[in-house]
């Protein structure tokens, strides 16, 4: 066999035993990095929730969203699971004053933080006055979407005192006024299924003359 052909035979294996060896490096990363990802992924967390007033200490996976935590870790089922997007509002639930789409958010997200049910508004016999109104102004049909309802019409009412505005407010330097106009755009993100909407503004405006 000829120098050339020798060289070129060798340059060939060079290359071919080089991109091997690449091949089996990134290969043996990605596995590696995938690995590394699962673990981080399957993690659990220590959390402390105010749940209701009660403080509850929590090991959950951090994957775990704060709707799940309250569904499945702490057996609080009046918060409903609809459609798991943040579409629907039927996982409203009032965080630190707030009310936020649970099914949108994680539980190790809100370590520390006050989060308030429909279980921690009212119990049978002793009525949130919210509550009261939706009974009385049959506020609801099925309602599997109520405990969403109840808890975004609380905090709406909070919004409307603390003076923050709505898309529809008229003046962002006058006081937020409680009318069916301001009622229907601030709790637009609450879908009812059974169309109850006029005895849900019914029923917030007669809670919030109560509140008052």
């Amino acid at each position: 066999m000829s120098p050339q052909n020798q060289l070129e035979i060798s340059r060939r294996d060079l290359l071919i035993s080089s991109a091997a060896t690449v091949a089996i490096t990134g290969a043996a990363s990605g596995v590696a990095a995938a690995q590394t990802a699962d673990r981080s992924m399957t993690h659990s967390s220590m959390i402390s929730l105010k749940v209701n007033g009660e403080s509850r200490d929590l090991d959950v996976d951090n994957r775990t969203t704060l709707l799940d935590a309250l569904r499945e870790h702490l057996n609080l089922t009046g918060t409903k699971k609809g459609c798991d997007h943040g579409q629907c509002g039927a996982c409203t639930v009032i965080v630190d004053g707030r009310r936020i789409n649970s099914c949108l958010t994680l539980a190790v997200m809100h370590d520390g933080d006050d989060v308030t049910t429909i279980e921690g508004l009212g119990r049978p016999g002793n009525l949130h006055p919210m509550q009261a109104a939706f009974v009385k102004h049959d506020g609801f049909q099925c309602g599997y979407c109520t405990p969403g309802q109840i808890c975004s019409s609380v905090a709406v009412l909070e919004e409307i005192k603390a003076n923050i505005p709505s898309h529809v407010t008229g003046s962002l330097t006058e006081q937020a006024t409680i009318s069916e106009t301001e009622i229907r755009e601030r709790m637009s993100g609450n879908i009812c299924r059974c169309g109850a909407y006029s005895n849900i503004v019914a029923a917030i405006i007669e809670a919030a003359g109560t509140r008052a």
